[in-house]
């Protein structure tokens, strides 16, 4: 076997969101996709994984994921054996979120969260393509299991979360940066400021995807990901 994956979701969701990357990479590599639900900021998220993680492994994460991968190498940069960045944000939270961000919370902690996945969240995670009903059901089946609580732990882990572009500068193991094409949550400008922040980084474009590649365009995005496993 070679070298252990570790897999980080984005908010509210669980493995689900890596079948197509579990079944192309299990026979090859250990993997395991971490749970990001128990605290409320980056640093303890952070931290739980790398408790439960392997001593040296290859690191993975999407959106929220790939924040909390971000403080995992600032926290243990001699325990990740390369990185992938998949649809992410190294920079701090906008202060003009907060107020929204808050009002999320109120609401799924009062019995709104299929609303505000539905209404608020979801619409802008996809591009559109013959699948993406599938996987919107998909995402809300995860965000429904997952609760309201996870939801105002991760929303809060978001908005206090810090900029990591320094910790980006430092990096110095084989790196991937990869986005959806049609990514808004996460435009292209975003992937191409940490491609430069990250020395000798590879940056790769999926087309035909937004925010979720893993589940929009899963062949693509594992060969993508297959190169990276092999540098």
């Amino acid at each position: 076997m070679r070298e252990p994956l570790v897999l980080l979701p984005g908010m509210m969701c669980d493995g689900r969101l890596f079948a197509p990357q579990i079944a192309a990479f299990s026979h090859e590599h250990p993997v395991l996709v971490a749970p990001l639900t128990g605290a409320d900021t980056m640093s303890a998220l952070a931290t739980a994984v790398l408790a439960i993680a392997p001593p040296r492994f290859a690191l993975a994460g999407l959106s929220m994921g790939g924040i909390v991968a971000m403080e995992m190498i600032r926290q243990a940069p001699d325990r990740i054996s390369r990185l992938a960045l998949l649809d992410t944000n190294a920079l701090a939270d906008p202060p003009g979120f907060a107020a929204k961000r808050e009002a999320q919370v109120e609401k799924a902690l009062s019995g709104e969260l299929r609303s505000v996945m539905r209404d608020e969240m979801k619409p802008n995670y996809l591009t559109d393509g013959p699948d993406r009903d599938a996987i919107l059901d998909l995402c809300m089946e995860m965000a429904e299991d997952l609760g309201p609580r996870v939801f105002a732990r991760q929303s809060a882990a978001l908005q206090h979360r810090p900029d990591q572009c320094e910790t980006l500068k430092s990096v110095r193991v084989p790196s991937l940066v990869l986005c959806g094409e049609d990514d808004r949550l996460c435009p292209l400008r975003r992937h191409e400021l940490m491609h430069d922040l990250i020395e000798g980084s590879r940056l790769a474009v999926i087309a035909g995807a937004g925010h979720l590649p893993t589940l929009e365009q899963p062949d693509l995005t594992n060969r993508t990901l297959n190169e990276w496993l092999k540098l």
